[in-house]
């Protein structure tokens, strides 16, 4: 029995060792490669090409941060219900993966300020649902992503009866069975998905967005040295604009929030 609660010591001390320096800026750079998690269901922010490599917004951003370390870059695709325990489990060092910034997010992993991101909350709907209101919503199912801050407050809100599914495929696959009126999701991904004519000839996003929330990096608790360098490599890309231009390049309408920070910084030394 005490070998046995040595060995289960060991394994628990090494875990804990193991959390504790994942994604640390000298064990990157020691390891030569910066390793993110970054969702590959998301167009444009994150999703996978014909060849199956992930690309997008969030890609493109992470890619500028391993050439500023001199390192490479891996993905590691992550769902809205998986991506905070990935980072505390040490398969990641950097969270960029279209996570709304919440206070209860926070406790449980390192934010990365500013939040490099705002979106708001919106519905792609069928047309043959007719919907014109969020308070059309009542009653009706809508599918909706699992782990979303939002779905417990439209429901409440308007009714909705949330139909929740794992990441954004499940969602869609629901929505063209018929299965649901529309998909609760972020109006950055449903204006994505409607540059696609699949979907822009049978749907559209006919409501206001709602909920304005920024979206924040994250990185392991505890792990300030990549923190303040993802930091200082946030300001810089809203001095640039770079943000705007990735928008634009993968076709997505700037939003006022990254217009706005854009201003904000570009005059700054």
């Amino acid at each position: 029995m005490k070998r046995l609660s040595f060995i289960v010591a060991g394994i628990t001390l090494a875990m804990l060792t193991a959390q504790a320096s994942a994604g640390k800026l000298d064990d990157i750079k020691a390891r030569g490669t910066l390793i993110v998690g970054t969702k590959a269901d998301y167009k444009p922010f994150g999703f996978r090409d014909p060849s199956g490599a992930i690309v997008g917004i969030e890609p493109d951003l992470a890619a500028d941060l391993a050439k500023q370390l001199g390192v490479k870059l891996e993905f590691v695709p992550v769902v809205a219900a998986n991506r905070m325990e990935f980072l505390k489990q040490g398969k990641i060092d950097l969270l960029i993966a279209t996570m709304s910034d919440k206070p209860e997010r926070r406790k449980v992993v390192e934010a990365v300020d500013p939040p490099y991101y705002s979106d708001s909350v919106n519905v792609l709907a069928s047309n043959r649902a007719k919907i014109t209101s969020w308070e059309d919503l009542k009653d009706k199912p809508v599918c909706a992503t699992i782990g979303s801050f939002y779905n417990k407050s439209v429901a409440e809100k308007y009714g909705a009866k949330i139909v929740g599914l794992d990441g954004s495929d499940k969602p869609l696959v629901a929505l063209k069975q018929g299965n649901c009126v529309g998909y609760l999701y972020d109006q950055t991904f449903i204006q994505g998905k409607l540059l696609d004519k699949q979907w822009s000839a049978d749907y559209s996003m006919p409501l206001k967005g709602i909920m304005e929330t920024p979206w924040i990096m994250a990185v392991a608790p505890g792990n300030d040295d990549l923190r303040d360098f993802v930091s200082k490599a946030t300001i810089e890309w809203m001095k640039k604009g770079m943000i705007v231009d990735l928008e634009q390049k993968w076709g997505i309408t700037p939003t006022d929030y990254s217009k706005r920070m854009h201003d904000k910084y570009k005059n700054q030394s």
